[in-house]
């Protein structure tokens, strides 16, 4: 993705509060004639990724992006810029280029725990009323303007204002956002009540309890935006009363406080969060279970959640997908949105524009959402434009943050982005429209029960309907720790079980022929043995039980109804289930099983079953080990021993099931080639994508990943994602309309200065505000001709309004991109005045 350079910023004054949008230039094409001798002479006969090596190197100053890329020694930045500075230097150079994304997010995480600390202090914040007060008390256009310098729009809500879902329920929550809007009066009424029931009193400005004053941390990220953020929370804080402690810490080290740390533990009340979206998200019906539920996450935080009971059942359904019509669904979204705020766990600061700084030579697909960290594409795109091969180097503020292992590890983005490259999904999404592409599978046949809501919208899968789905006897339903044996759906459920949702997954023809980054050849064992796992670590008896993991299982085991192996040459898996998306590519997508080496899980599994590491962060600090890690660190001795201890017994984890499945002399040759492969990298993380991980460095701060030559597909397999076609919106009207008028407003919708097709266009929905900024009227505006559609207020509907100032907002989808785009327009009805005509061109 190119972007012009440059971006202009508008703010819009809408009834219902000022809200700064984004106008998106759209950008010229790298010329193909530069492109067409490389690709057309050898892409097409290269096997893996276009590149030879790409080296991650640890940079946390943005204020050097520029410079480092003008030098050469850097290509790509792994985080997106926010500072309007360091944007107006990667604009102004000539060496550097950018891609912009629109799926980063800042927050404030809140610490809940309580109503009182270990060594006994209060928590003002387990108070919910006090939580929500906070989202008065903030000023989230001033953090937009001032602190981001307009890269960012204001965010009250659980939604990301740039995806689908903000727009279909764009009447709901401009009525929550009113309702919070900034009041710091309110906002400290509040808090001074709900202090006062603490037992708390005010002395001198400062609130004392039990004779000490009431100090608040606010732990506060230092590389970035959030170290201005953080300390004008600090400031809210103390002009409220409390006495403020600054934590300011990098990455790493604020992880090992809210992430790893217990929340009883006091060390932290609030911290600058950021969340970015790894790619589109076209449903967010999941975003309360995992923001505020203990079913989100394993961490100690997550699990000190206590939602009301009201929230917690409808965010358990919303993640269940537990509706059979789409108004149900978005009426308990509407509700799950009330709660959320009285919830507050969170409180939400502003959507960011994030700019993704390159060199000029260098092209990758850039995820609208995710941008490059988050983009699954980035490893099968990343390309010099003028030839093959070569060594690209990014930067990343933050580097193996947290262990890697293939069941609990890391979920940092700049660990995931390496990751991802080391895997091959049987499934990727589009980087423009979120829904999902084959890659490793051939085609999927999803059947859902009459009524349901769902969608297609590609061809390589099919979705058809039956009135009942039934489940057949001989599923995989359950796990019986102590036989060692799966659980079929005619044990569990004697007289028949039904699902909502039965997709079948065929696999690629060869997909068992594929190898390994050692050189094992891929087997039946590696996709049924993390199904096993996923029932033993919620399972008491098993000594790998992981009471962390329990709420998130609990989740699935409500919607799982079984899966089963229907074919093994070629491969093709059948998977029950009871829940749904809007679209069937999700459901698909969320079915499909996903492999992970059995040889290298064996050795984990060893490990944890006898006390020496775990998986997971949580239980390790339960247990007092290691946080276990395949790639660096004190784990990495414990589990060499085990591959030589496996490799002597010629082990494989619960053998009863996995050992029919492997082919002869497997295990042998499985332990052979990881200690061949541990002997050359000193490291046993396995993968299979395109990138493979070639050596790690813990004290340079540096990793190395070579291209996988093994890789079977071309290397210009996904270069087709150049660029989104963003639609540019123009609405023109009136700007008076006199009493007993009707008005028409045009909104033209283009996209690089041509029309934009209508057969492109999902929806071009329209608000009207009133003058107290009231949602008065909503609407589809129409089809008018090439590129233009037309909105058209009768008299009456004008006159129901009132005299006084109106804001017509339009928010339109497009079918190529999942990014709404909106204009504004502001008009006022008054007696007797003449229609004048006026145009914005407001787009986002």
């Amino acid at each position: 993705m190119n972007v012009k350079r440059s971006l202009v910023l508008v703010a819009v004054a809408l009834a219902a509060g000022a809200i700064l949008w984004f106008s998106r230039s759209g950008p010229a094409p790298v010329e193909e004639a530069a492109r067409a001798p490389v690709l057309a002479a050898d892409l097409a006969a290269r096997r893996g990724a276009v590149v030879d090596e790409v080296v991650f190197t640890q940079e946390s100053d943005i204020g050097k992006v520029t410079e480092l890329i003008e030098a050469g020694s850097h290509h790509v930045f792994a985080q997106g810029i926010a500072s309007a500075t360091a944007f107006r230097r990667v604009r102004a150079s000539m060496r550097t280029a950018y891609d912009l994304s629109y799926g980063s997010s800042g927050e404030l995480t809140i610490n809940p725990a309580g109503p009182r600390f270990k060594d006994g202090r209060i928590n003002p914040f387990h108070v919910p009323a006090i939580r929500q007060a906070l989202n008065r008390l903030v000023d989230r256009r001033y953090i937009a303007e001032e602190i981001y310098g307009g890269l960012a729009v204001p965010r009250v809500l659980p939604l990301n204002t740039a995806f689908p879902d903000y727009t279909r329920l764009a009447h709901v929550a401009r009525a929550i956002e009113l309702r919070y809007q900034h009041d710091p009066q309110a906002a400290k009424a509040t808090i001074r009540a709900e202090m006062e029931k603490l037992g708390a009193r005010l002395d001198a400005g400062r609130w004392v309890h039990d004779g000490a004053p009431v100090r608040v941390s606010v732990l506060i990220r230092t590389e970035d935006e959030r170290k201005r953020v953080g300390d004008y929370i600090a400031n809210l804080m103390e002009d409220a009363g409390f006495a403020v402690e600054r934590l300011y810490r990098t990455a790493e080290e604020a992880s090992r406080i809210w992430i790893v740390g217990d929340p009883f533990a006091g060390q932290w009340h609030l911290y600058t969060g950021s969340w970015i979206a790894l790619s589109i998200n076209r449903d967010l019906a999941g975003n309360f279970s995992y923001y505020y539920t203990p079913q989100g996450r394993p961490e100690p935080l997550w699990q000190a959640y206590r939602p009301a009971p009201e929230f917690a059942k409808l965010a358990d359904r919303l993640q269940r997908r537990d509706y059979t019509t789409w108004d149900e669904r978005q009426a308990m979204m509407a509700r799950a949105l009330e709660l959320s705020m009285e919830d507050s766990v969170r409180v939400w600061l502003v959507d960011q524009l994030n700019v993704w700084p390159r060199a000029r030579d260098v092209e990758l697909a850039v995820d609208l959402a995710g941008g490059v960290s988050g983009s699954a594409l980035w490893p099968y795109t990343i390309r010099f434009r003028d030839r093959i091969g070569g060594r690209v180097v990014f930067a990343t503020p933050s580097l193996l943050t947290e262990p890697w292992n293939p069941v609990a590890g890391s979920n940092w983005i700049f660990d995931n982005m390496m990751i991802r490259a080391s895997q091959d999904p049987a499934v990727l999404p589009d980087p423009y429209t979120g829904l999902y592409w084959p890659q490793r599978i051939a085609s999927a046949a999803v059947t859902v029960q009459h009524g349901v809501p769902v969608i297609r919208t590609l061809d390589w899968l099919s979705l058809d309907t039956l009135p009942e789905i039934p489940v057949p006897g001989d599923t995989w339903i359950g796990w019986d720790a102590a036989a060692g044996r799966f659980v079929t759906a005619a044990e569990k459920h004697p007289q028949g079980v039904t699902a909502r949702t039965r997709t079948l997954i065929r696999y690629e023809r060869d997909y068992l022929e594929r190898r390994w980054h050692d050189g094992s050849q891929v087997s039946l064992a590696d996709i049924v043995l993390p199904w096993i796992l996923a029932f033993e670590r919620a399972d008491e008896a098993s000594p790998l039980f992981d009471r962390s993991y329990v709420p998130a299982f609990e989740v699935f085991r409500r919607h799982f109804r079984g899966w089963r192996i229907v074919s093994r040459a070629p491969l093709a898996i059948e998977i029950y289930s009871d829940q749904i998306f809007p679209d069937a590519e999700w459901i698909a997508a969320a079915r499909v099983p996903g492999p992970s080496p059995w040889h290298t899980l064996a050795l984990g599994i060893m490990a944890e079953r006898d006390g020496e590491l775990a998986f997971s962060s949580n239980k390790a600090d339960r247990q007092k080990v290691g946080w276990m890690s395949f790639i660096a660190g004190p784990s990495l001795p414990v589990l060499e021993r085990r591959l030589k201890d496996a490799r002597a017994q010629g082990f494989v984890p619960y053998a009863k099931v996995l050992a029919p499945l492997l082919r002869d002399g497997e295990a042998a040759a499985r332990y052979t080639a990881l200690e061949t492969w541990y002997a050359e990298r000193r490291h046993l993380w396995i993968g299979n994508g395109p990138l493979y991980l070639h050596s790690v460095h813990p004290v340079e701060r540096s990793v190395v990943m070579r291209r996988f030559e093994g890789f079977p597909d071309a290397a210009d397999r996904w270069l087709r994602f150049a660029r989104p076609e963003i639609p540019d919106l123009e609405l023109a009207g009136p700007m008076v309309i006199g009493a007993g008028e009707p008005a028409a407003f045009d909104l033209r919708i283009s996209v690089a200065g041509a029309p934009y097709p209508a057969s492109a266009i999902e929806a071009a929905q329209y608000l009207v505000f009133g003058p107290s900024g009231e949602l008065a009227l909503k609407g589809e505006a129409q089809p008018a001709g090439e590129g233009l559609w037309r909105i058209v207020l009768d008299a009456d509907q004008l006159a129901r309004l009132g005299p006084g100032a109106k804001s017509l907002e339009v928010a339109v989808t497009s079918r190529r991109v999942a990014l709404p785009t909106f204009a504004s327009h502001a008009f006022a009805t008054v007696p007797g005045a003449a229609a004048r005509p006026a145009s914005v061109r407001v787009t986002r």
